[in-house]
């Protein structure tokens, strides 16, 4: 089981990282200041750290600077606001690994977290199949029965959670949190409103709904 080390002065960030991260298997601690994050990078045995940039005590380039000191190869994704995109060069020049823009969505995090815990060698998949449905994750395109589909940036995010779990079921908070980001309103009906989307698309049978507990893509 991977340990990520979630590095954010925001705790609602902080908790919203782990949360996800846990229901996908892995172990995570957490810290909210650069001085914490470093020691327990040196102390501990993580398999990744997912570091702000922005820290109090010491910032995520002091952080960074003390890991690769020390020779340690750890896996670094930096998180970086829009307006901070020119120090993500000075991030990778100390040596980070990734970065994802704040605010991001957390399948996409999740993405760069799987690619730098990959064995080197190991494809990622390219394509998901399901239903008579092939989603291309390269070109973003989708094909139904030989016909190929028009999605939405938002309706193919959301299709290639429920195709990657097919046969599994989401809840609507766990398709909130993946597609639409820890800043999305919870109380909102959109899981609702985009799974219609995609059944229009993809056709009505596509995607079962699982009373009290959420959707679930046929296989």
């Amino acid at each position: 089981m991977n340990r990520v080390l979630v590095v954010d002065d925001e705790e609602r960030i902080t908790a919203f990282v782990e949360k996800g991260l846990r229901r996908h298997g892995f172990t995570t601690l957490a810290a909210h200041d650069g001085d914490s994050a470093a020691a327990m990078a040196r102390d501990d045995d993580f398999d990744l750290v997912i570091l702000d940039l922005g820290l109090p005590r010491c910032d995520g380039f002091e952080v960074i600077r003390r890991v690769r000191q020390r020779g340690d190869r750890l896996p670094i994704i930096v998180l970086t606001a829009q307006d901070e995109l020119d120090a993500t060069v000075r991030g990778f020049e100390l040596g980070a690994d990734d970065y994802v823009v704040k605010p991001f969505r957390f399948d996409e995090l999740l993405a760069r977290v799987r690619a730098r815990l990959r064995p080197q060698g190991q494809p990622a998949p390219d394509r998901l199949q399901a239903s008579g449905i092939d989603l291309d994750l390269r070109s973003r395109v989708a094909v139904v029965e030989g016909r190929e589909v028009a999605l939405s940036a938002r309706e193919f995010a959301l299709a290639e959670q429920l195709m990657a779990n097919a046969g599994h079921v989401l809840s609507r908070e766990q398709l909130l949190s993946r597609v639409w980001g820890y800043d999305f309103d919870g109380a909102s009906n959109v899981v609702d409103v985009y799974v219609g989307y995609l059944r229009r698309k993809l056709g009505p049978d596509a995607i079962e709904t699982v009373r009290g507990a959420g959707y679930r893509f046929r296989r």
